[in-house]
């Protein structure tokens, strides 16, 4: 939901930043201290539009995303969001800092750069047309590796915790996000990226791909129950790519370019005021965001990278996609785990397989463990992840879970406190 999504080279004033101790020491004073956003997010609603474009933006055509209609005649009785939506949309309630809250959370590990590795998301029910979530946000871990393989020298991972709930204050879904912050010139010293050039396709490499594309099945309204799956049962391939510019720019068309509040023209002006920490000169002398990684080679290639590369959130969602084709319409994706191992650069295709690794039965729910994986053309596995479903079975519906004691009583709070606020003026 921050600034950073994947490589977000934090530019700073300082270009030759350091990873310090007074760093990791605040880093770690934030660990549970709910942080304020100065910026709104970007569905504050989930309307019937958000919620196609978004799954639009992640390349599923799934109709229950889509199509009210058609989300009208499934157990869910609407249209629902695609899981991932969740990443959009939240109206954070914590009160603005405090002269000490401003010190704390002022920018660290400026001039360092930092990287998406993972994520773990839990889902506890489905979000709806028309609905209004809450979010917080708090760091809930700080990792320091004393000999980064990545950069050669010390690197931090910071975790940060994303909670949404909705206007009762019921959590609706969870998100354990991390960061990894190295030196920024780590990629150059280890010349890990130094032997990779943009791939070249043939027609019938492309053939072979759009194979794949074609051969993509959606379960949809055919129940897939748990009694009828065995482990070790594949999951069909989907396809990713190649992958474009127009991916990238489909991308924030969805969900949104940045929460870091950057925009176009007078809104990059006013947000280049706020935040000129995170913007770089380019080669013709324009300030611009250290996002452009994303998009613009030049930039990519300074950093000691073959070219631009995609954004982790996408893998996530590719792995969604994949899932929830697999399960149909009456299954829950209650868990996904996701890490991002190595880039996906601009021209890279993802294909994405799983299999079944375990079910079992915990109360009313009929439960499955899927093994994922994404890989490149080079046979690299670039995201491997793991996703627990809840599946209908010959005793009856899947059983929505109950989101934890102490999650319930967080969302009560983040809603009981905004009111208390609201009430002293």
């Amino acid at each position: 939901m921050e600034a950073a999504e994947q490589v977000q080279d934090s530019a700073a004033k300082d270009e030759h930043g350091k990873i310090t101790d007074a760093d990791i020491e605040r880093a770690r004073r934030q660990i549970g201290v709910p942080k304020f956003s100065f910026n709104k997010p970007y569905n504050s609603v989930a309307s019937t539009d958000a919620l196609s474009h978004f799954a639009w933006a992640c390349g599923d055509d799934n109709p229950l995303w889509h199509d009210r209609g058609y989300g009208a005649k499934t157990r869910w009785r609407d249209q629902i969001a695609f899981p991932l939506f969740l990443h959009s949309t939240g109206t954070n309630l914590t009160a603005k800092p405090d002269a000490q809250n401003k010190a704390l959370f002022k920018g660290l590990f400026r001039g360092v750069g930092k990287y998406y590795t993972g994520v773990s998301w839990t889902w506890w029910r489905p979000v709806y047309p028309d609905e209004r979530l809450f979010v917080e946000r708090m760091t809930s871990d700080i990792k320091v590796n004393q000999k980064s393989s990545f950069s050669g020298g010390i690197s931090v991972t910071e975790v940060y915790r994303d909670v949404w709930v909705d206007r009762a204050g019921i959590p609706v879904g969870r998100r354990e996000e991390s960061y990894l912050s190295a030196e920024r010139e780590g990629s150059k010293k280890t010349g890990r990226y130094a032997g990779i050039k943009r791939h070249t396709y043939t027609p019938q490499d492309i053939a072979g791909i759009d194979a794949v594309y074609a051969a993509e099945q959606r379960r949809g309204p055919e129940k897939r129950l748990w009694d009828d799956v065995q482990i070790g049962e594949p999951l069909t391939p989907i396809a990713k790519g190649p992958m474009t510019t127009v991916d990238i720019i489909a991308m924030h068309m969805g969900l949104g370019l940045s929460s870091s509040g950057i925009g176009p023209l007078r809104y990059n002006w006013k947000q280049r005021s706020r935040m000129p920490a995170f913007y770089v000169a380019d080669q013709y002398g324009v300030p611009d965001v250290v996002q452009r990684v994303h998009w613009d080679h030049d930039r990519a290639t300074e950093l000691g990278l073959p070219t631009s590369y995609d954004y982790g959130q996408m893998r996530t969602s590719w792995l969604i996609h994949l899932v929830a084709n697999w399960m149909g319409d009456d299954g829950w994706l209650w868990k996904l785990d996701c890490q991002s191992r190595a880039f996906n650069f601009m021209g890279d295709t993802t294909i994405c397989s799983g299999e079944v690794v375990d079910k079992r039965i915990e109360g009313p729910h009929h439960i499955v463990e899927l093994k994922l994986a994404a890989a490149n053309q080079r046979g690299e596995v670039t995201a491997p992840g793991t996703a627990t479903v809840i599946l209908p079975s010959g005793r009856g519906p899947a059983v929505l879970p109950a989101p934890p004691a102490d999650m319930c009583q967080r969302g009560a709070e983040m809603l009981q406190g905004a009111a208390d606020r609201s009430r002293e003026g």
